[in-house]
Parts: structure tokens; sequence; C-alpha cells
């Protein structure tokens, strides 16, 4: 299993932050605090029938305070249950809601890109991640 004192564990997440930030357009809360992948993904998966469990446990913690920071947990936790590829594909579902949220730049922008990516995730799904969530 995958765990906190992995490299690969930091280099993963680091590239995962990256390509959620790429391209991302710059967007403000009503109260002035920028807006970064987390908010996107909760604004993806809210379309669903129900709340996300990683978005419940994560607005739970109460130690976290940023968008950055709830972000990373939430990566964190579809990690270690095995819902990374799916809670995004869920977010890539709505085209709309991708060019509201980034430039034509970002990967998530192209079908093929898009593929790629989500292929490259459900394979982690069969790598176990031990995590202090």
């Amino acid at each position: 299993p995958v765990t906190d004192g992995s490299r690969e564990l930091h280099s993963l997440c680091a590239q995962l932050e990256f390509l959620l930030q790429f391209d991302l357009k710059e967007k403000r809360s009503f109260l002035g605090q920028r807006k970064d992948y987390w908010d996107f993904l909760c604004q993806g998966l809210a379309r669903g029938r129900q709340e996300h469990e990683g978005v419940r446990f994560v607005t739970s913690l109460d130690k976290l305070k940023t968008p950055v920071g709830r972000g990373r947990a939430f990566l964190r936790y579809c990690l270690v249950h095995r819902q990374l590829a799916e809670s995004l594909q869920l977010c890539l579902l709505d085209p709309e809601n991708l060019r509201e949220w980034y430039y034509a730049r970002s990967p998530f922008l192209s079908p093929q890109h898009q593929g790629e990516i989500l292929g490259s995730l459900y394979e982690l799904d069969s790598v176990t991640f031990h995590l202090a969530l």
C-alpha cells in the first residue's frame, strides 16, 4: 500500500493539483476569497442527486481554512476510497461548467486529453492507499 511517507504519493498529488489548477480561471467568492479547484469540484459534484461523501467529509474538517487545503484533503480522501476518477469524471460531464471554470488551454476541454487523464486515474483504483485523512 501507498502511505504518507511515499515519495511517489507527494509527486502524484503535486501533479494532480497542477493539472486541476492549470488554466483555471481566477474567480472570487462573494467575500473576495480566491476560488480554486476545490470550488470547481464542489460545483461539479453538486449536480448529483446526493451530496458527495468526500465533500461532506472535507467540509466537516474544521482545521481546513483554504480552498487549496480542502482540495488537497479531497484528493487524499478520493485516493483512499478509490473515487478519484469517478469524481472527476462527474465534474467533467458538463462542458458549459468546464468553460466557466477553465480557459481554452486546459486539458479538461480536450476530449482526447480528458480520456487519457481519466484512463490513468481509473488505473489508480487498483492501488491501495493508506493515508491519514
